[in-house]
């Protein structure tokens, strides 16, 4: 006598029961990997597939002897035989059986734009625009890739590093209050071996020109001289000619330093008091701005307790610089900077122009090469980066490889300083 189970064995199987066969699995996952990768597949390889298997990929196909171990089928014949069993197509039944279909192809061309859109961006940022020495920096952070494969999170840690180069030199804060006041009161954020501090740092040490510090005396060295952990005192700035009209020390010294034709020294502690600054309104005063202080020290020779405002960097301006040119541009005063016509100089001119409202004052390609007639055979120019306010002016410095000291051109301004063109 029959039993009910051999006739239920007997009698074939459903469309859909057939395709869930288990010995279709690889078939079915092969089909998912082929067509996840998100190009055109017009032909599947299998295998290796075991006895069972070629059955069932027989039966399936409707073939009438068993395929090799490693089959090569037509997808137009898989889709056949899949809408003939249940109507429906090969990816549906695919997704059905095994998962939503991938596009890998289509993953990797959106993962190629995002790493695309991330360099333009880095290296389009104004700030790295604004100081082109900077783009060697995103070069070289570009050279590094990734960070953690990610182009989202790597965008986040440059967007904060772009935060924190936008605000240097800083107010002679600790390192933790100056990241608590950029980065959202993160206060750990800049903390020693942090990848942010890391990259700050690479990018502080490409601007001025000198390597990656090493050990955590040059880090600190670094932070320092970017006017972050400073004090209010030992960061100064070389000014004649002021005479702000407040009632305090620093305005009172500045204006007798000024009646005695003599330069006085400024410390971030001075100039953090905006009250003593206000300048005279009669007129809106041009404030000359000198990369060197024997720029300084020629204008107080000729002009004595006549001199002009004028405000000399020391090379890269210090927070007191920075900030005593803030507040000048605050009460109207219109600030022209020149600095040296050398790789140095130019980087350093970047910087005042972008920290401040200063305005390039004979620092046009025309200038030097007025300029470098007057000394043709004169040091080399160094590492030469963009100019942000012409254009030309990297390529008339490459062209000569000659670099002009503002000394040599001291003349020229001093008369500008004296009928007050810039």
């Amino acid at each position: 006598m029959t039993s009910a189970h051999d006739v239920a064995a007997a009698e074939p199987l459903s469309g859909e029961a057939t395709l869930r066969r288990p010995e279709l699995h690889p078939v079915w996952h092969t089909l998912h990997s082929r067509l996840s990768s998100g190009r055109t597949v017009t032909r599947v390889r299998l295998g290796p597939l075991d006895d069972t298997q070629r059955e069932a990929l027989a039966d399936l196909l409707g073939l009438d002897r068993l395929p090799g171990a490693h089959p090569s089928v037509p997808l137009a014949r898989l889709e056949e035989a899949v809408t003939e069993l249940s109507g429906r197509t090969v990816r549906e039944v695919v997704t059905a059986l095994v998962g939503p279909l991938g596009d890998r192809a289509g993953d990797r061309r959106r993962r190629e734009d995002e790493r695309t859109g991330l360099w333009t961006w880095l290296a389009d940022h104004d700030t790295v625009r604004a100081q082109p020495a900077l783009a060697d920096w995103a070069a070289s952070c570009r050279t590094a890739g990734l960070v953690g494969g990610s182009a989202q999170r790597t965008r986040t840690l440059f967007d904060d590093a772009l935060k924190v180069l936008a605000e240097l030199p800083g107010r002679a804060e600790p390192l933790p209050v100056f990241a608590a006041r950029v980065l959202n009161g993160h206060t750990h954020a800049l903390d020693d071996g942090t990848p942010l501090s890391t990259l700050v740092l690479r990018a502080l040490a490409t601007l001025y020109g000198t390597t990656p510090p090493q050990s955590a005396a040059e880090r600190r060295a670094l932070w320092t001289r970017a006017g972050v952990a400073d004090d209010d005192l030992s960061s100064t700035v070389l000014a004649g000619g002021l005479r702000p009209a407040g009632d305090g020390l620093p305005a009172r010294m500045a204006r007798l330093c000024a009646e005695a034709g003599q330069a006085t020294s400024l410390t971030l502690a001075h100039v953090r008091s905006p009250g003593e600054f206000a300048l005279p309104t009669t007129a809106t005063p041009i404030v000359h701005v000198v990369e060197n202080p024997s720029i300084l020290a020629l204008a107080l020779h000729r002009f004595g307790p006549d001199c002009p405002p004028l405000v000399c960097t020391s090379g890269w301006p210090n927070s007191a610089a920075i900030q005593l040119l803030r507040l000048l541009a605050d009460r109207g005063a219109a600030l022209r900077y020149h600095g040296d016509f050398d790789g140095e100089g130019i980087r350093i001119a970047a910087y005042v122009l972008d920290k401040t409202a200063a305005r390039p004052w004979r620092m046009t390609a025309a200038d030097y090469r007025a300029a470098v007639t007057l000394n043709p055979l004169g040091p080399e120019v160094g590492r030469i980066t963009g100019a942000p306010w012409d254009d030309e002016l990297a390529e008339a410095m490459a062209a000569h490889g000659t670099a002009v000291a503002e000394e040599l051109v001291a003349d020229a301004l001093l008369e500008d300083i004296a009928h007050g063109r810039g």
